[in-house]
């Protein structure tokens, strides 16, 4: 059983955090309190705040020397990442505190592997919560009242929190004896005939978990890389790689294929749905887009084409990073079309722009052993090309 671990700031909230460890102690579970306070020490933390503050790369004085409350903040954050990151026993972790303390802990939360008990007691827990969770297992619990002094709710609410995170330490998920490795793979509407066949030829043998790109899907499929949960990638559909680059709704980051280098897992790659760009109702499409060629998809989604221009970004971006990939490598261009409004007769059929991004592709490609570029002439939703995905996986995945 690992520690909980209670992160708040001891010059403010030194009751609170108190009765956390209190209450996490009489559940059977360890605790470890630690301070990220930027105005001056306090005694009531088992992990003084001077102590996080050194693992900042440029040492404790980048955070506890701020004058700036804001940067002070930022500072600490990137410590506590540190800091955490760094434990080998942890069971969980619990934060409790207002936007300042919610935007520092969650920070640090989200560096934490996928698996790992994290929640969070927040003011804004009930509002827009995705810019503190993002792509992670991150549990968030409104306080109600405010996290300034112990009362009847604060008590209730705290105690709850603290009793969930003791739990879940004390009674950690195992591992499954399923030995099927698992596989991540990204799809959306428009490639799911390419992934659903996938799905089937693997499934006997593979564990598959599917993301839907949209945005946060693809990086909720990196987190899993990152972590260690993943044993390979079949990588269908990067369709946010557009949305990053011309302004859709459905963004990737600029860390988009980052964990792949990172890790060096097993990797194939295409280039499905970036034919596209997202937005929302056709009123929500922005004005200098409003002439483009665009597709009503449903009443909330509408989709514009990517031009030849912008497919030859499009395949700068994703051939840059293809390039820094140093595990087993596969990327294929389905050389008929990228998604299902792009086949012959679609919507968006347009074989000048799916040339500029494959031609940037091809361009930018670095030949190297572990990488290979292979032209598939098929469209992207055919069993051909399904196959040819497979056989390649195959045949970097033993």
């Amino acid at each position: 059983m690992g520690n909980v671990y209670i992160v708040g700031t001891c010059d403010t909230k030194s009751a609170e955090l108190n009765y956390a460890k209190e209450v996490v102690l009489s559940a059977g579970a360890d605790a470890v309190l630690v301070d990220v306070g930027t105005l001056g020490e306090d005694a009531c933390a088992d992990i003084r705040a001077r102590e996080v503050a050194e693992f900042h790369p440029e040492g404790a004085a980048a955070v506890l020397g701020q004058t700036d409350r804001g940067a002070a903040v930022s500072a600490m954050a990137k410590a506590l990442t540190a800091f955490l990151t760094s434990r080998s026993h942890i069971g969980a972790v619990l934060g409790l505190g207002g936007t300042g303390n919610t935007a520092l802990v969650t920070e640090a939360m989200r560096a934490l592997p996928i698996g790992l008990p994290k929640l969070m007691v927040s003011t804004v827990a009930s509002g827009n919560v995705a810019p503190y969770v993002g792509p992670n297992d991150l549990t968030m619990m409104y306080s109600v009242v405010d996290v300034a002094g112990l009362n009847a709710i604060s008590r209730r609410v705290i105690g709850n929190a603290a009793n969930a995170v003791a739990g879940m330490a004390r009674n950690p998920i195992p591992a499954s004896n399923d030995d099927r490795p698992g596989i991540g793979m990204t799809m959306f509407g428009v490639t799911t005939p390419c992934v659903t066949e996938v799905r089937e030829m693997l499934g006997d043998t593979h564990e598959i978990y599917v993301f839907h790109a949209t945005g946060v899907g693809g990086r909720s499929m990196e987190k899993l890389a990152d972590s260690g949960l993943l044993q390979g990638v079949i990588d269908v559909t990067t369709t946010e790689v557009p949305d990053l680059l011309v302004g859709g709704v459905f963004p990737a980051t600029e860390d988009r294929f980052g964990a792949i280098i990172r890790t060096g897992l097993p990797y194939v790659g295409s280039v499905g749905a970036v034919d596209m760009v997202n937005f929302g109702a056709r009123e929500t499409v922005p004005a200098p887009f409003r002439d483009r060629k665009l597709h009503v998809h449903n009443a909330q989604v509408t989709l514009m084409r990517t031009t030849p221009e912008e497919n030859r970004r499009i395949g700068a971006f994703i051939v840059e990073r293809l390039n820094r990939m140093q595990g087993p490598v596969r990327f294929l261009l389905p050389l008929q079309g990228v998604s299902a409004i792009d086949a012959a007769g679609q919507p968006f059929h347009d074989p000048d722009a799916d040339a500029a991004l494959f031609s940037a592709i091809r361009a930018g490609w670095w030949e190297a052993e572990n990488r290979r570029l292979v032209e598939v002439d098929a469209h992207i939703n055919t069993p051909e090309f399904a196959a040819a995905l497979v056989a390649n996986f195959h045949d970097i995945h033993a």
